[in-house]
């Protein structure tokens, strides 16, 4: 398996991370490193990323100043300190199936960014997960909408072609880049500054220079 380093965006959500963090330590193959890419948050956070630090997580915070939402400017920060070729992306809001890490590893290819299935959780349950702690989900969970992209079939992704346009379905949340790519186009556009497309543009940076889309349908699922 290919050394990964998994990249995690978050701002001020602490209870969402701790979700997050605890569904990487529950992944069937492991990140080589985690990296915490922080947009100001306080201390808390930092509480937590120590909490799991302390419990075997390779994990790395990049913090910077809250000057309002910079996203882009700390995935930049994040993803210069990883220290292996292959980024894994997702936000400190989405919980990751167990096989996420491996699916996203098993499909990377040269040439080629990833993008996966993203489930969404219902409103009105977010509290009680966050009080639970529940990180799986059956295709008949009552927390879920979208149940379809909630089936794990792995094999079926092979009747999803590559694609040399920007797909509607690509999310900064659930994607995947050799980071030398993503050096290659200078990174994200820091010219983004408060709730944008910046993984989108980005995204769109990579097919300009000939690097293709290749959707992980039925695997890469992650739970938002």
């Amino acid at each position: 398996m290919k050394k990964n380093s998994l990249i995690i965006s978050t701002y001020n959500w602490p209870e969402a991370l701790d979700l997050v963090l605890k569904s990487a330590k529950k992944q069937s193959v492991n990140p080589t490193e985690i990296i915490i890419a922080d947009d100001g948050s306080t201390n808390e956070t930092a509480e937590i990323i120590k909490h799991y630090k302390n419990k075997g997580l390779n994990i790395f915070h990049v913090w910077q100043e809250d000057l309002g939402f910079r996203k882009a400017a700390v995935l930049n920060k994040a993803i210069s300190s990883a220290s292996t070729d292959y980024i894994i992306q997702v936000d400190g809001d989405c919980i990751m199936h167990e096989n996420f890490i491996r699916d996203h590893i098993v499909n990377a290819e040269k040439g080629k960014f990833l993008f996966g299935s993203r489930v969404n959780i219902k409103k009105e349950r977010v509290s009680e997960i966050l009080k639970t702690g529940k990180i799986k989900f059956s295709f008949l969970s009552p927390a879920i909408n979208k149940r379809t992209r909630n089936i794990y079939a792995p094999l079926f992704r092979r009747f999803y072609n590559d694609t040399q346009i920007l797909s509607g379905k690509v999310r900064g949340c659930n994607i995947s880049y050799w980071r030398n790519d993503f050096l290659t186009i200078n990174g994200y556009n820091e010219d983004f500054e408060g709730w944008g497309k910046e993984d989108s543009e980005m995204v769109a940076r990579l097919i300009n220079k000939g690097i293709v889309g290749k959707r992980l349908r039925f695997n890469g699922i992650i739970y938002h």
